[in-house]
């Protein structure tokens, strides 16, 4: 059998196995039986394989074709590094939480304030162009196109600071850069929706010298806090007498439960003569509802799907993110003229059902809530003016009410922006009038008969 060039071969005498050496190195002869074990299998040695390789890696190196296994030394998975960036951007607040106090057309808005941070990591770098935009962002659950992000996402630029105004160097450390902004109070608040979002978005980019880029991004919350106060409904349902009367806030919140208050009179109808029939209340049922409503335009490459430009789809959603049943806990007196009940019940929102505050944004969303009472009554009569023995006659009715309510958030010891700061140079009043000069008395006093008793 030839063997490979470059492998010089020695004889020994005979024993019980043959070697051959390759590179200085003795191994046993493949041919043989290795007498260390009774196993006939053969076995090439380590130093074989390894001048095996060896040729292989030579071949590869003359223009053959390279094998699929890694290379001895190199690890198989070996994680990629991320090329590391010149700076880094970072945004701190300063200011308080955002909120609006006050309707939109009365707020006076929110103090926006804070640092972008420049953390420069290369010993110097000269930055092109250095800006933050304070973006609104309207996310469409419902667009015309799902794959298309112009239908869905659509972006608003409110506000943009501009910290060079020429290229300028920075030197490793950490520069800040200060920032402020009065947020109008007309702005629609931060809104979670079935239907869509509503999101404000600081983005930041600083562009380097190398065309390196630099970007950090933060959502801003903003709410609305509004005031509110009891309210009073009523409500008559005819052809009975029945009148009710519901007292409840105007606002309530998120978290935390509300009284409501309700009385119902004219229960009582003595039209027949020896026959009273009156009314008793079998069951109550509240419930509150979240009304939504988006309008989904579509981008002018899609604009032919709903008919042209500067149109849209409208969308509607509604459910229930409270309610109870209530069969007793009121109290009934038909001693009085005409019968009356009175009740008081606590509600809430559900903790899990995650509602969004009121909003009437001009994009498109809006979000409202409805607190929907439903009273079923049962008629029954008695035998002269007692009130025992009273039989039912088989008629009831339904009583429906539905009352506008506000969800918002609470406001609590907190004032708007303007209250809190000091007022501006503009606003400061005049200074209190200059006294006249006072000239020096010449001449005699008067003569005074009190003061000449006083000196004596």
């Amino acid at each position: 059998m030839p063997l490979p060039t470059g492998i010089r071969v020695t004889t020994k005498p005979a024993k019980t196995s043959k070697a051959i050496k390759i590179d200085s190195r003795e191994i046993p002869d493949p041919s043989e039986r290795s007498i260390r074990g009774s196993s006939t299998e053969r076995r090439p040695s380590v130093a074989v394989m390894d001048f095996f390789h060896k040729e292989k890696r030579h071949s590869v190196a003359l223009g053959g074709k390279p094998s699929n296994s890694p290379a001895k030394g190199s690890p198989k998975n070996s994680p990629k590094l991320a090329p590391t960036k010149p700076a880094k951007l970072a945004i701190e607040m300063e200011s308080p939480p955002l909120v609006f106090y006050g309707s939109p057309g009365s707020s006076t808005g929110a103090l926006l304030s804070g640092q972008l941070l420049l953390s420069v990591t290369e010993p110097d770098i000269q930055l092109q162009t250095y800006e933050m935009v304070l973006i609104a962002r309207v996310t469409n659950k419902r667009p015309i196109t799902k794959d298309c992000q112009n239908c869905r996402v659509k972006d608003t630029e409110i506000f943009t600071w501009k910290f060079l105004t020429e290229p300028t160097h920075y030197k490793a450390g950490i520069h800040t850069f200060p920032f402020s902004y009065l947020l109008p109070g007309h702005l629609p608040a931060t809104s979670h929706g079935e239907l869509g979002h509503i999101d404000f978005v600081l983005d930041a980019c600083a562009v380097c010298a190398m065309s390196d880029t630099v970007t950090v991004s933060r959502t801003l919350t903003v709410q609305r806090a509004l005031p509110g106060s009891d309210k009073v409904s009523v409500r008559v349902f005819p052809p009975t007498n029945l009148n009710v009367k519901v007292v409840m806030p105007s606002s309530i919140h998120p978290i935390g439960e509300f009284a409501v208050q309700m009385s119902m009179t004219g229960l009582i109808d003595n039209s027949l003569k020896n026959i009273q029939r009156r009314w008793r209340i079998r069951r109550i049922i509240w419930k509150i509802e979240e009304n939504s409503r988006i309008i989904s335009p579509a981008c002018p490459k899609h604009a032919n799907k709903v008919g042209g430009e500067n149109k849209g789809i409208l969308h509607e959603d509604t459910r229930s993110i409270g309610g109870d049943d209530l069969k007793d806990g009121w109290k009934t007196d038909y001693d009085t003229a005409g019968g009356e009940i009175t009740l008081e019940f606590m509600a809430a929102i559900k903790p899990n059902a995650h509602p969004v505050c009121d909003v009437d944004s001009p994009s498109g969303l809006t979000v409202n809530h409805n607190l929907l009472l439903e009273i079923i009554v049962a008629e029954e009569q008695t035998t002269g003016h007692t009130s025992k023995n009273a039989l039912p006659t088989g008629s009831a009715r339904v009583l429906r009410m539905q009352f506008k309510t506000t969800v918002t958030e609470r406001a609590g010891m907190g004032i708007s922006w303007d209250e809190e700061m000091p007022p501006m140079y503009e606003d400061v009043p005049s200074s209190p009038p200059s006294y006249a000069r006072i000239e020096d008395f010449v001449g005699d006093l008067p003569a005074d008969e009190s003061l000449e008793h006083m000196q004596r």
